[in-house]
């Protein structure tokens, strides 16, 4: 059910990705528009619970415990688990078991954001069969439909080939995206040094604390007060905001770059004032969005942030029962970022 704090489940006595502080949270990943500090426990993954503590301090909640993936613990009169979300580290979808007054089990799946495109820096998708699913919405229509990340990559390197003398600034959210643009150019080969904004050190050091090996990343240095632009040839991860900070002059004549699914249409592009648009993206797109639903088998759909009319009109061509939550506060990943390209973040660390 929805309430002022976001959706809850009566029979177990906690909230999914509460909007404010409760007594009891299960948290699906640490981006900021669903992990939030403040409340007294907080059941999720250890990975979403370790950003947590490092966005939002050690003291982020009265107390936390780590949720082992598939495994099953007894909340009230449920059962809950938690299944792999392939967003980012961490992340994971939320199945809720519970049985009525006449004995019928009925599964119910909060996907939380998640994606079905490999990423190796995180747990694949994990398909998990329910009779509800609650699917996230954020590019829910036909016109999302984002190409292999791998094939963006490939552009990437493309221009830094033919214009080695200009520093590409990439900007990406610090959880999640950069580490993915990370291995992604180690995968593709690219072995070079790969310089980070301030503001995403601390998240990509606790990536390599869980075992994903990133190569050679450096914060970016401070000035050297010689003249010209800093770090020519170099390719350098932001905050999106970052790109157009006063910060990002410092460079050899900056590419500017964005990493996000927003950039498949031009006028977000061009808003952003972006030379090379990468769709990348660590959410599903509309035909990964159609197929998980179908996938998992369940006949009811609730559909949260996002483009949820389109979803639930395309659900109900196919005889299923679909209900848009209209849930407030929740957004894309610039939501997420809030903090990542606040006053004085963009400008922060070794980079200022």
């Amino acid at each position: 059910m929805l309430t002022p704090q976001g959706l809850y489940c009566p029979a177990g006595g906690f909230h999914i990705d509460p909007l404010r502080p409760v007594e009891r949270a299960l948290v699906t990943h640490g981006h900021a528009d669903h992990a939030r500090a403040g409340h007294g426990h907080v059941l999720a993954t250890a990975e979403t619970l370790a950003i947590m503590a490092a966005r939002y301090g050690e003291n982020f909640a009265g107390s936390s415990q780590a949720a082992a993936p598939g495994v099953s613990l007894a909340i009230g009169h449920t059962t809950v688990s938690f299944f792999p979300a392939g967003h980012v580290l961490g992340s994971a979808q939320i199945l809720i078991e519970a049985r009525d007054a006449a004995g019928r089990l009925t599964r119910l799946v909060a996907s939380g954001d998640y994606k079905r495109e490999a990423d190796p820096t995180c747990a694949a998708f994990e398909l998990v069969p329910c009779d509800i699913f609650i699917t996230e919405a954020t590019f829910a229509l036909p016109i999302f439909r984002h190409p292999p990340a791998g094939a963006e990559i490939a552009r990437l390197l493309q221009s830094l080939h033919l214009f080695p003398e200009r520093t590409h600034l990439v900007g990406a959210y610090a959880l999640g995206k950069a580490q993915r643009l990370i291995a992604l150019l180690r995968a593709a080969g690219y072995d070079a040094p790969i310089y980070m904004h301030g503001a995403i050190e601390k998240i990509t050091a606790l990536y390599q604390r869980f075992g994903i090996n990133l190569g050679d990343v450096r914060p970016v240095p401070a000035r050297d007060g010689r003249g010209g632009g800093d770090l020519p040839g170099a390719i350098v991860l932001c905050p999106p905001g970052a790109l157009q900070d006063r910060w990002s002059r410092r460079f050899a004549d900056p590419a500017h770059a964005l990493a996000s699914g927003w950039m498949r249409t031009r006028a977000r592009a061009r808003q952003r004032g972006v030379e090379l648009p990468l769709v990348i993206s660590d959410h599903a797109d509309w035909p990964d969005l159609c197929r998980t639903v179908v996938e998992t088998g369940a006949e009811e759909i609730r559909i949260t942030h996002g483009q949820e009319d389109a979803l639930a009109h395309w659900c109900a061509t196919r005889g299923l029962t679909a209900l848009p939550l209209h849930l407030l506060g929740y957004g894309d990943d610039d939501a997420a970022a809030v903090e990542e390209t606040a006053p004085g973040a963009a400008t922060g660390g070794a980079a200022s």
